[in-house]
């Protein structure tokens, strides 16, 4: 008998990490729904129970990923640069990944446009529905416009481009509270263009010590990944208890019009690119990818998920670590395919909403906004707020009637995230097999 439990602990030790990362999701869900029916979500018991147990153990899963972020990009795109080695191979696989990443980001929100202006959301939702959720949440609304309009500056664009880009102390960018991703890439790119010029004997113990830095942040995050059933379960608990359903059933027609856009460019845009540009049969792909996308929906973070996408797509994908390091380093910030869909939907929905009837001059600026948007976009939970903040109030709409949509952001970004981080890996199988590489996974 002993035996038998012992053999049937093993197995279940044995479980794929995306299989345990989703029971892990559907028992947080099942526990954040039956606890909110229950209770309700302004319950104290329940919100001090969130509040000072399920929270932070949510939480504490994509801050330990976030924690191996810092050094794993570094270590990455400067042995990745410094592994393509020459500046013209260089330049042509930043060219090839901009490219095909606009191409993409254009798709996903011409998807995103048509299906908002197909089924109306906006136009579905009562006024009085409308006004109760706006009064529900126009507390964190506000924050939210203040802190939008916060960061607002009257620099000059060129002013702008070079601040968000070029860093006066790398060390500072990533020694801040908020790590900036953008900062710590450039500089990780001059670093490494300034390797490949160099001797290979004054930059081999250098590059050979960030090979090391990339094994022990490897080793510390499959620590990590043990954690994320237990974690996740907490997190999707968390959002689920307090919110429960009605608000999505209060605003479902937006919901629905977010995720079947994103459906539709997670299944049907990006099996068209793997089948076409690297050859590969999506369902292949799909089953290859699956610890990312489950990793992706639970953290919410395309910066959290970039470890896992770097070592799952070299593993099981057989990508190139040079290209592989590049392309999904600087996707993880500059490619986000479902943010840029995202904010189009949600942008013109609370436009409908508004009764603002928006031109298709107005409709084309704002895909333009959301496309240029998603490029700068912090690859964070919730990051995309801000932006569709500021283009609410370039084109008319109460930037405040953001907070009706504050409740199903959560849920929204968890799978925006996927779409994105998918994106990354169809853009790093592109730009590898572009290049001659032959995917397959490494024997």
């Amino acid at each position: 008998m002993a035996s038998s439990v012992s053999s049937d602990s093993t197995k279940a030790l044995r479980w794929p990490l995306h299989t345990r990362i989703c029971i892990g999701l559907v028992a947080g869900g099942l526990g954040g729904l039956i606890a909110n029916a229950a209770l309700g979500g302004n319950n104290p018991a329940l919100k001090s129970f969130v509040a000072e147990f399920a929270e932070p153990v949510g939480k504490l899963f994509p801050r330990l990923l976030s924690m191996t972020v810092a050094p794993l990009v570094f270590a990455s795109l400067v042995l990745g640069v410094a592994g393509i080695g020459d500046f013209r191979k260089l330049g042509r696989v930043g060219a090839k990944s901009f490219a095909y990443c606009l191409m993409i980001s254009a798709i996903s929100v011409v998807i995103g446009l048509t299906l908002v202006n197909t089924i109306r959301p906006g136009k579905r939702i009562s006024p009085e529905t409308a006004r109760s959720l706006q009064e529900r949440y126009a507390k964190d609304a506000s924050q939210e416009v203040a802190a939008a309009q916060k960061g607002k500056s009257s620099d000059s664009a060129l002013t702008q481009i070079v601040d968000t880009l070029v860093p006066a102390n790398p060390i500072q960018s990533v020694a801040g509270k908020n790590l900036n991703l953008l900062h710590l890439m450039f500089f990780a790119l001059m670093v490494g263009a300034a390797a490949t010029v160099l001797p290979e004997e004054k930059t081999a113990p250098f590059l050979k010590a960030l090979e090391g830095l990339g094994a022990i942040c490897a080793c510390l995050i499959d620590g990590v990944m043990r954690m994320a059933p237990f974690c996740v379960a907490c997190l999707v608990f968390s959002n689920l208890a307090l919110f429960g359903a009605d608000v999505i059933r209060a605003i479902g027609w937006y919901v629905i019009t977010v995720t079947l856009g994103l459906g539709l460019h997670l299944f049907g845009v990006y099996s068209i690119c793997v089948r076409v540009f690297a050859g590969l049969s999506p369902l292949y792909f799909f089953r290859r990818v699956r610890t990312i996308i489950f990793t992706a929906f639970s953290t919410s973070s395309s910066v959290a998920t970039l470890p896992t996408t770097l070592r799952v797509s070299e593993e099981n994908l057989g990508l190139p670590r040079s290209i592989n390091s590049f392309v999904l380093t600087v996707g993880a910030t500059a490619n986000q395919n479902g943010t840029a869909l995202y904010e189009g939907v949600t942008v013109l929905f609370l436009a409908q909403l508004a009764g603002v009837d928006l031109t298709l001059g107005q409709q084309l600026t704002v895909a333009g906004m959301a496309i240029l948007g998603s490029i700068g976009t912090a690859g964070l939970p919730s990051a995309s707020i801000p932006f569709v903040v500021v283009v609410l109030g370039n084109i008319g709409v109460n930037p405040e009637l953001i907070g009706i949509i504050l409740g199903v952001d959560r849920l929204l970004d968890m799978c925006r995230t996927v779409v994105n981080v998918v994106g990354d890996v169809t853009a790093a199988a592109f730009v590898a097999r572009s290049e001659g590489h032959v995917l397959s996974p490494p024997s």
